[in-house]
């Protein structure tokens, strides 16, 4: 009856938050088994929460990066590395998108920050809109997986999983999935017999190659000398004022900007700050590159955008505590029970789950928002993943990969009416343009499902 009335909701069209919450509620008064508060108490157990706290704190990171004129910063030093390769702008959009993951954490605003710029850029160099939509919505499914994600830190409290170790495990997906996108753009370029977009600068490639030893270096300079006994707090605020009066000097394009993964994921693994106080620290380190050192904030903006954080935190926090009603309610029931028993009565062979999995993680993909759906689906998948020892860091990264594919889809995938807006395109149109995208993230959800170690050789590593 459960499942019955949260359908109906669905296919009727109600938000997704009030389908779940709503179908608890009538539920329990029909049934009579439990008094009505119950649904309003686990709402608010659910999202009573320290790692939650992080939440709204990455959003507002990610929205001060957005709107502090880092974008074209971002484009300029990834057009100077790759944009003299064939279909130059194609490879450019990838970087962009791998050096902006570092500071978004979702998917939506990859590709509304950075969409604007790319798009139009690719359009006024003569590339077909339809290639522009396609690559640019392929390349924002890197924003969840590299490194800081709103999803893996949703997946990583309700699995009760290390968000740091889940931060670690995201870095070579999203590498290898921006190398399959960029060797899509490679053959769309041999196809159609593009060239490079910028003649090769040798000066401009040295400057951006540099920038990406500076960000690669420090933290590895910065551990040695821990590691030789140099006090971490010290250490790390003396290596800060370096790099700053390094790039005061040298007026570097993105060095500062690229760090913040860095800080974030360095922080967490020395034990300076726990994730929820990493978030704190990179809406800090946003806020003290926008407001103070490029200048390009205001506090009028700061104002606008702290409230339109304030907005999406709580959108994000009701679908989290009306899942967790629904979560408690098909746990009580009985419901996850019975899947898990069908599913280990079908197979005990993980790559047999690992397929089922995929499948069924693809289609709810395609009708449900990502952090809804990964609240709803861990409670039932990942007790059948542990009792077939599959590690939950790397069913995660699977989990997080496969339902961001659903923002691609209709009839809810936020990335495709983006992209559609973006470039005025039809809907129509601009599922047709993505479609020889999904080519490359699915190869690459393949290689992550059923190779581990692509996803757990960091994180093993830093251990």
């Amino acid at each position: 009856m459960l499942q019955s009335l949260f359908l109906f909701f669905t296919i009727a069209g109600v938000p997704i938050a009030v389908a779940m919450s709503g179908a608890s509620l009538i539920y329990v008064i029909i049934s009579g088994n439990l008094p009505p508060f119950v649904v309003v108490h686990r709402m608010i157990s659910g999202v009573d929460s320290f790692p939650l706290l992080a939440v709204p704190f990455f959003i507002l990171a990610g929205n001060l990066m957005n709107n502090a004129g880092i974008t074209n910063r971002i484009f300029e030093i990834a057009t100077s590395l790759v944009g003299w390769l064939r279909g130059g702008l194609g490879h450019v959009n990838v970087v962009a998108s791998i050096i902006f993951s570092g500071m978004s954490g979702t998917a939506i605003a990859d590709a509304a920050g950075l969409g604007t710029v790319e798009i139009k850029a690719m359009k006024d160099q003569g590339y077909p809109v339809e290639f522009a939509v396609g690559v640019t919505a392929a390349s924002a499914t890197l924003g969840p997986i590299i490194p800081p994600s709103l999803p893996i830190v949703i997946y990583a409290m309700l699995a009760n999983v290390s968000v740091g170790g889940m931060f670690l495990a995201g870095i070579v997906p999203g590498l290898l999935i921006a190398a399959l996108i960029m060797l899509t753009v490679s053959y769309f370029a041999w196809k159609n017999q593009w060239g490079g977009d910028i003649s090769f600068n040798k000066k401009l490639f040295s400057k951006g190659l540099l920038e990406i030893i500076i960000v690669v270096g420090w933290p590895v300079v910065t551990w040695l000398l821990i590691e030789m006994g140099a006090p971490p707090r010290t250490t790390i605020f003396l290596g800060l004022v370096t790099l700053f009066l390094a790039d005061w000097w040298f007026r570097f394009t993105a060095v500062m900007p690229m760090m913040t993964p860095v800080l974030l994921i360095g922080g967490m693994t020395v034990g300076l700050f726990t994730p929820t106080e990493g978030a704190i620290a990179a809406c800090i380190w946003a806020l003290v590159l926008g407001l103070f050192w490029y200048k390009t904030l205001s506090l009028r903006q700061f104002a606008r955008i702290s409230i339109e954080t304030v907005e999406t935190t709580a959108i994000v926090m009701f679908i989290v505590a009306a899942s967790s009603i629904f979560s408690w309610m098909l746990t009580a029931e009985g419901i996850t029970a019975d899947i898990a028993s069908w599913i280990l009565g079908v197979t005990d062979k993980p790559w047999v789950f690992f397929l089922l999995a995929n499948v069924l993680m693809l289609l709810i993909g395609c009708f449900l928002e990502p952090v809804a759906a990964i609240t709803i689906l861990v409670p039932i998948l990942l007790p059948v993943a542990q009792q077939l020892g599959i590690d939950p860091t790397h069913f995660g990264l699977v989990m997080v990969l496969n339902l961001m594919l659903g923002l691609l889809t209709p009839p809810v995938g936020l990335v495709l009416f983006v992209m559609a807006r973006i470039a005025k395109l039809s809907i129509e149109r601009t599922i047709v343009a993505i479609l020889p995208w999904f080519i490359p993230l699915l190869a690459s959800l393949a290689l992550i499902t059923y190779v581990p170690q692509i996803v757990l050789w960091l994180p093993n590593m830093m251990r």
